[in-house]
């Protein structure tokens, strides 16, 4: 049978790639218990309604089913409290659940033929091995099922055990009941291997697309989620065709089970070899004798069948392949290209195969893509920024250099007739010097990447305002009322960033002797304040951070930081006298800010 085929082929495709975790194993047989519960429930209640009056309570089927209500309360209290249960328990579980209803059987004859739960049993044995497992475990299931019953009359009637048989036992019934029972077999099988092929399809994307990975870079998240795909289908080879949508470059890359994946030279002629036109978005193609035969899906969804195959038929040759499947793929209007598995074992051109390799690259393709326009977007800032250093040098430090060695120069000659004023010059040259390379080392810190948590900052602040006192020579002290300010790392980088930046405002612009910097808690506040006694800002007075963005007044660099972080910014300034800034951040931890 053609379908059985399919389902021996897909179960060697996914028996062993989607694992069961332990949790899931116990969930599942967490519902099968209190399911059978379930079950136990309704057959005595069935059997209490239908029973004569008066001796329902007596009946030895009623007692059967009773014990198999506590067999099933038991289980499911296991399977409750306890984390974890090995297979041979499991196992042993669902032998139980195949005997119990041959055991019930044997005292059916008590009970009306209507009322005993017998087949009902038979059918949860089967249902519980199609949902824990698949086909083949409950097609076992039910040959055992079938041969229960019928072993069971063969020792009742040898061993002349009872008078009569009871009616689940009859012979004369047994085969239309087997009979069902084996079309039930296949019926919850054949869905119990679809639902787990189907999980095991994802399994296998969700596994792919966690390979695309903008730290690997472009190519080798590209390699290995081709690899999954080589191995998946057990193809001989897989190619990759892309050509950029406005540029016209071509690029074809090949990947070799246990060889890197490599680009080759190509150009944009070869596009009538790869990119040839096809009415088909996913195909497949097979030799038979010296003729090739294709089908495919088009871009609808529908079946394609008898595809002309000419440039197929030319790739695969030139391949020496006897099978090859292909399958488009665009990333946005930038590029398109195809896909292309040559000699897939496990590829046989049916509906499933086409629809899953359609669905794979649907949804691995643009976590791909996305990998490409990251790498982009990174080089891309990393040129802007090295852009913006370049600049900063250039008009800072470069420019201020070189005024240094022209008048530098001017002294070189003037030396024999101004030698008395060496001094003052060399003074106020050394004084340029001195803020050049405070600004270049301002320049670096902000460049480099900050570690600080909650822990980490008070030290980090206190060490950077000793670093700073030693730089400038301005007195300065830090003032801490807590060692953990239980926030997140993100704010705590953006509060050492403001830090920095308020040091940096005091010494270019404050001409102040004294700098206070103080970190406390006030309630659930954490507060950052910057005080000095330098000439204060351009305002009189407090004004709050709206304020501020109203008048535009400020720092803008530690507004924008403080509104980054949700935080509230206040700036006291008392000209001539010195200037207060304060920060006030919530200090309850918020996973917004921890990247």
């Amino acid at each position: 049978m053609p379908w059985l085929t399919a389902l021996r082929r897909q179960k060697k495709l996914f028996g062993k790639r989607a694992p069961v975790s332990a949790e899931e194993r116990r969930r599942i047989e967490r519902w099968l218990a209190t399911s059978r519960v379930l079950l136990a429930i309704a057959a005595l209640f069935t059997m209490w309604l239908r029973a004569p009056s008066g001796r329902h309570h007596a009946t030895s089927a009623f007692v059967a089913v009773t014990a198999y209500l506590a067999f099933s309360v038991a289980v499911m209290l296991f399977f409750r409290y306890r984390q974890d249960s090995s297979t041979r328990f499991v196992l042993l579980v669902h032998a139980a659940d195949t005997i119990w209803p041959a055991v019930i059987a044997v005292f059916s004859g008590v009970a009306s033929t209507r009322s005993s739960p017998f087949f009902l049993f038979f059918f949860f044995a089967l249902l519980a091995a199609a949902y824990r497992w698949g086909l083949w475990e409950t097609l076992a299931t039910g040959i055992i099922a079938i041969l229960l019953p019928v072993l069971e009359a063969s020792l009742l009637t040898h061993f002349h055990l009872v008078n009569t048989l009871p009616p689940e036992l009859d012979p004369s019934g047994l085969f239309e009941r087997a009979l069902a029972l084996w079309v039930m077999a296949v019926l919850l099988g054949y869905l119990g291997e679809q639902q787990k092929q189907l999980r095991a399809e994802k399994t296998l994307i969700a596994n792919m697309l966690g390979k695309a990975r903008v730290e690997t870079g472009m190519t080798a998240s590209l390699q290995a989620v081709l690899l999954d795909m080589c191995r998946m289908f057990d193809a001989r080879r897989i190619s990759v065709a892309a050509l950029e949508s406005n540029g016209f470059r071509m690029f074809v890359g090949e990947l070799l089970p246990g060889q890197p994946f490599q680009w080759l030279n190509a150009s944009v002629t070869d596009r009538e070899k790869y990119l040839f036109d096809a009415s088909a978005v996913v195909w497949y193609a097979e030799r038979t004798a010296d003729l090739w035969i294709a089908n495919g899906i088009d871009r609808v969804g529908n079946r394609v069948r008898n595809l002309p195959c000419a440039y197929a038929t030319r790739l695969g040759n030139q391949a020496g392949t006897k099978s090859i499947a292909g399958v488009d793929f665009a990333f946005g209007a930038e590029w398109s290209g195809r896909i292309f598995l040559h000699d897939p074992e496990n590829f046989n051109g049916s509906d499933d195969d086409l629809r899953l390799l359609q669905e794979l690259i649907r949804q691995v393709g643009p976590a791909i893509y996305n990998v490409f326009l990251l790498r982009r977007l990174r080089q891309r800032a990393g040129a802007v920024e090295r852009a913006r250093v370049a600049r900063e040098l250039h008009d800072g430090a470069v420019q201020s250099l070189i005024a240094m060695e022209m008048q530098v120069d001017i002294l070189r000659r003037q030396a024999e007739a101004q030698a008395d004023s060496f001094a003052g010059d060399l003074a106020r040259i050394q004084g340029l010097l001195r803020e050049e390379v405070l600004k270049l080392r301002e320049l670096m810190q902000q460049m480099k990447s900050l570690e600080v948590d909650g822990k980490r900052l008070p030290g980090f602040l206190a060490d950077a305002v000793e670093r700073f006192q030693r730089e400038t020579g301005i007195q300065a002290r830090f003032l801490s009322e807590v060692e953990d300010v239980g926030m997140a790392p993100g704010v705590c980088r953006e509060l050492a960033r403001i830090t920095q930046e308020a040091l940096v405002n005091v010494r270019k612009h404050s001409r102040a002797k004294h700098v206070l910097v103080r970190l406390g808690l006030t309630n659930d506040n954490c507060t950052l304040t910057v005080e000095d006694d330098g000439q204060g800002f351009g305002f009189s007075g407090r004004l709050s951070q709206e304020e501020m963005d109203a008048a535009h007044k400020g720092p803008v660099v530690i507004r924008e930081r403080v509104r980054f972080i949700s935080g509230e910014l206040t700036i006291e300034s008392n000209p001539g006298q010195g200037a207060r800034l304060e920060v006030s951040v919530l200090s309850k931890p918020d996973s917004n800010y921890e990247s």
